[in-house]
């Protein structure tokens, strides 16, 4: 599988999109071309997204940056071998240290298989990884789209989403549904997604009232 997935202004994904949603189009306009580089590390990037749960960006890359000093290639065997007190040294909390040591120790004994997870449908991936310890809905969702490259998952719990939602489409917090979206923007919720999120990453969402003003 190809480690990079592109979307071009004449691409039948955003046509489709542009058809779909008039407002999300001026986003998709305004941003232009956008390029995805997949993790297809999936163990690598299991264990980045249980460090980054419930940090900041920032924090979330110097620890991960930390961990991938310590290990030098981030497997189950190396993990499985790193004492808790490095890893603690390194800024990764107990709890999720428990987390991806005992993920380590699923794919060391071969109960969970992670090459096998491409071949999958989306609901059999959450099942799958959810039902390991330290893995929500969030991070099993994360993994299907920046992993798996995936191209109609909506994380409707996502905070950034969220914020980029109620920018672009003028909506009060208490009258957020981006779950009435779904349809709308299937089968590309995935895209959809990306597009949003880089209105937050762009700082569009702070320094603008609107898409309007830009």
């Amino acid at each position: 599988m190809s480690g990079i997935i592109r979307f071009s202004k004449g691409s039948q994904e955003l046509r489709y999109l542009c058809d779909s949603d008039r407002e999300l189009c001026k986003l998709i306009n305004l941003i232009g071309e956008y390029e995805l580089s997949l993790d297809i590390n999936y163990f690598e990037a299991l264990v980045k997204k249980i460090i980054s749960q419930q940090l900041s960006v920032k924090a979330a890359s110097t620890i991960c940056n930390r961990v991938i000093s310590l290990c030098g290639n981030i497997n189950p065997d190396v993990i499985l071998r790193i004492p808790e007190s490095d890893l603690r040294e390194a800024g990764v909390s107990k709890l999720k240290i428990s987390y991806i040591k005992g993920l380590s120790l699923k794919i060391v004994s071969g109960e969970l298989d992670l090459s096998k997870l491409p071949s999958k449908e989306d609901s059999e991936v959450i099942y799958l990884l959810t039902d390991i310890k330290g893995i929500g809905q969030w991070t099993a969702e994360m993994f299907l789209i920046f992993s798996l490259g995936r191209p109609n998952i909506l994380s409707m719990g996502d905070v950034g989403l969220k914020r980029a939602f109620q920018w672009l489409y003028q909506k009060e917090s208490g009258n957020l549904k981006i779950s009435d979206y779904y349809e709308i923007w299937n089968p590309y919720n995935t895209i959809a997604s990306l597009y949003l999120w880089e209105a937050v990453n762009r700082d569009y969402v702070i320094k603008f009232s609107s898409i309007d003003e830009l």
